[in-house]
């Protein structure tokens, strides 16, 4: 032996130690999921990990060292990332070049950015899925090298537990099912450290209690557990979370202190609904208008991407730091079956097919307090039980009482084929608020931003072009960062500081898009509500108060209030068709969405909904694991046929031990017709060798193969009897096998020689 530590053998209890922690591994990335929307990238890690475990295994099998596993699951691993998410666009390669390494750092940095800039759940998109992958190898890899290289199995959940670290610190924990699969593999191992390599009846009794234990306390774990944490008096334990949340219903603020972070943001479901396609009436004698060239939905397809975000009130007046939040103008009853908006020509008209897509919205809200209903943003019905009135200078739906857990209401949503064709060659439109939403407030760089926004449209020639030059200003990752922590107020002028400090999140893009459309003389306002959310099994959507969100709206004739999106799409989905540079230009998927994910499945975007992945896409996608395939293959069949040669040429076991080494030369002289029972001891067993070989050859062992019998027989007497461990190194154990049977085969073989020589004739016979 080399003397470490070593309660888990090498051969199968190290094979099986290694499939452990692969498991626990895999299981331990069960963690993440309330952090990430669904995706590749689970599979794609539980995949490779696999894959790497069983490179691991192989190399353990043929070798004696116990850095040498963890150095080729390492080597492996960096082969794959590279290949994986290094390999040029457009072909394929079964080895990196010499680009893959910045093209892989550089897809690293682009996932460190996209963390750093998204709310939770996030997208796992490509660049961070490498993020996650080479996690969950880094964890394997360093959890097998302590518990099966070094021998410290109990210090490998350490490793395991740092995929935890995110969803406790951020405060989404998994579910209690991802804990009791990786305390079950965990215990699993260390049940398996503990149980003894001989099968002695003493030890024997030693291995069953550990593993009975450990079954005990894993049954304990994923039955009972669950069970008792149903109990009230249970039910109000929870496992530490670092941070805050709010407590009771969430309410959205009506100042937006843009001074301040909107503040922790909330896990509460707010609202769940459900989207189908509309069922007014239609003449059936009418076609149904066909597909618009720009992209638009066919009637009938819906979803919370096309009917958007469900916005609850606007703002108007900003006084430079904060904005104003003031009483309803006129609010009035209406009618349940007629639109609900702000442009006049559509006002109490019943929805209308011919004029866009149709959506029916059922609406159930959760933990929200807001006495101001979330609707959607185009021409829609409201059918709500209560006091509630409309306040059509504002476009709001208000109550009295405001909504309470479990109340019900739906709407009919007119969603319009809008495109940026049309909103080219539009005027800039009279709202009617007497100029409410062109007003400036008057600070130290009022005269700064308004210079600012020349600058920027100096370019542009109508009103819409202004708007999206705007946008894509604020829109571009690399002018501006997404950040909750907002820097304190240098200035009396908010937007004159996120333009200085160039960090913030949805409140200052808006604020600093709507102030900076006022002084281009663009009727423009803050809206504020909640990105569509998230579908769960059932097909209902989610909404929490992490889906909180606001965006400017700006004011265009004859088609009125607009809506654009300048805060990252990491945070917000993509753009809206009518403002998204790239509609028309490019296919449906959106380029850029492999670099830069949405918030949710939910968010905000065009009326047209989200089609599937092109049929080009789809295929690079799957032929992107192509040559990770050829390549994991290849190692594969060399490490197999290296395997081969190696047992063939040493016949070695792996890390053998005096146990095993007796075991190997009782098989080999069993072979030869040289046996003994269980009942004999080492000793015992080393009389009965030679006196067999005495009976069947005339003679016993004698030198290096009748020291090798001895020696071995010692080492065995060693390991079983001795307070110590053996300290017999694996070598000199094959060494003493293989010249032990060397020896005995050499007398058998003697013995046959002189048994096929004929006797000479007597004579007279």
């Amino acid at each position: 032996m080399t003397g470490r530590l070593s309660p888990i053998p090498r051969g199968p209890r190290a094979a099986l130690g290694t499939m452990l922690l692969a498991l626990a591994t895999c299981s331990s990335l069960l963690a993440l999921q309330n952090l990430m929307v669904r995706g590749t990238w689970l599979s794609a890690s539980w995949l490779l990990v696999v894959v790497v475990a069983a490179v691991v295994m192989g190399v353990r099998a043929v070798t004696r060292s116990w850095w040498a596993p963890s150095l080729a699951g390492l080597v492996v691993s960096v082969t794959i990332l590279l290949i994986r998410y290094g390999a040029t666009p457009g072909r394929v390669r079964v080895l990196p070049d010499a680009g893959s390494f910045h093209r892989t750092l550089a897809t690293a940095g682009e996932g460190i950015t996209v963390i750093n800039q998204s709310l939770v759940p996030m997208q796992g998109v490509r660049s961070v899925e490498l993020l996650v992958v080479t996690g969950a190898l880094a964890v394997f890899l360093l959890a097998d090298a302590l518990a099966i290289g070094l021998g410290a199995p109990a210090a490998s959940g350490l490793a395991l537990a740092t995929l935890w670290i995110p969803a406790v610190a951020l405060g989404f924990p998994a579910s209690g099912w991802a804990l009791a699969w990786t305390a079950m593999f965990y215990l699993l191992l260390l049940a398996l450290s503990a149980a003894p390599a001989t099968a002695h009846a003493d030890q024997g009794r030693r291995a069953s209690v550990a593993i009975f234990s450990s079954l005990a306390l894993i049954i304990a774990t994923v039955v009972i557990g669950p069970a008792v944490a149903s109990f009230p008096g249970w039910a109000s334990m929870s496992l530490p979370s670092f941070g805050s949340g709010p407590v009771g219903p969430l309410q959205l603020s009506d100042d937006l202190d843009l001074r301040q972070s909107l503040g922790s943001r909330s896990g509460q479901v707010v609202m769940r609904y459900t989207v189908k396609p509309g069922t007014a009436p239609v003449d059936p004698l009418t076609p149904s208008p066909a597909p618009s060239a720009s992209g638009d939905a066919p009637l009938g397809t819906v979803s919370a991407r096309t009917v958007g975000p469900l916005r609850a009130f606007t703002l108007a007046s900003f006084d430079g730091s904060s904005w104003q939040r003031t009483d309803a103008l006129e609010p009035a009853s209406w009618d349940p079956a007629t639109l609900l908006t702000s442009d006049p020509r559509l006002f109490g008209t019943a929805p209308d097919a011919e004029r866009g897509t149709l959506a029916d919205v059922a609406v159930d809200v959760g933990a929200l307090r807001e006495r101001r209903l979330p609707i959607s943003t185009f021409p829609r019905t409201v059918v709500v039980d209560g006091a509630w009135q409309y306040d059509g200078a504002r476009d709001e739906v208000i109550g009295r009482r405001g909504t309470y857990n479990g109340m019900p209401y739906s709407m009919q949503v007119e969603i319009p084929k809008l495109t940026k064709d049309e909103l080219a060659s539009a005027r800039v439109g009279d709202p009617s608020d007497s100029g409410t939403t062109l007003e400036l407030p008057k600070t130290s760089h009022s005269d700064d931003v308004a210079r600012k926004a020349r600058e920027l449209t100096a370019d542009a020639k109508t009103p819409y072009q202004r708007a999206m030059a705007l946008q894509t200003f604020f829109h571009a990752t690399s002018n501006f960062t997404y950040d909750t922590h907002v820097a304190p107020s240098r200035s009396d002028d908010a937007v004159w500081d996120f333009l200085q400090s160039t960090h913030g999140y949805c409140v200052q893009f808006a604020t600093s898009m709507t102030i900076m459309a006022r002084t281009l003389g663009i009727p423009a306002r803050v809206a504020v509500g909640f990105l569509p959310g998230e579908p769960d099994d059932n097909g209902t959507y989610v909404v929490t108060g992490k889906q909180s969100h606001a965006w400017p709206e700006l004011y265009f004739a004859n088609y009125g209030w607009v809506r654009f999106e300048p805060t990252p799409a990491s945070q917000t989905g993509p753009l809206p068709a009518w403002s998204d540079p790239f509609s028309g230009a490019n296919s449906p998927e959106n380029p850029q969405d492999e670099n830069v994910p949405a918030a949710s499945p939910g968010a905000s975007q065009a009326p047209a909904p989200v089609t599937p992945r092109s049929n080009a896409a789809a295929q690079q996608a799957s032929t992107a694991w192509l040559p990770v395939g050829i390549t994991v293959g290849i190692v594969l069949v060399v490490a197999s046929l290296a395997l081969i040669l190696v047992r063939r040429r040493a016949g070695l076991l792996p890390d053998l031990t005096p146990e095993r080494a007796w075991l190997r030369a009782r098989r080999r002289l069993a072979k030869r017709g040289l046996v003994w029972s269980d009942s004999d001891t080492p000793r015992t067993a080393v009389a009965s060798v030679n006196s067999q070989l005495m009976t069947r050859t005339g003679a016993e062992l004698s030198g290096e193969s009748a020291a090798a019998l001895v020696a071995l027989a010692r080492a065995v007497e060693t390991e079983r009897y001795a307070r110590e461990d053996a300290q017999t190194d694996a070598a000199e154990l094959a060494t003493w096998v293989d010249a032990l049977v060397e020896g005995a085969e050499g007398l058998l073989s003697d013995r046959r020689r002189r048994d096929a020589v004929p006797s000479a004739p007597r004579n007279g016979s």
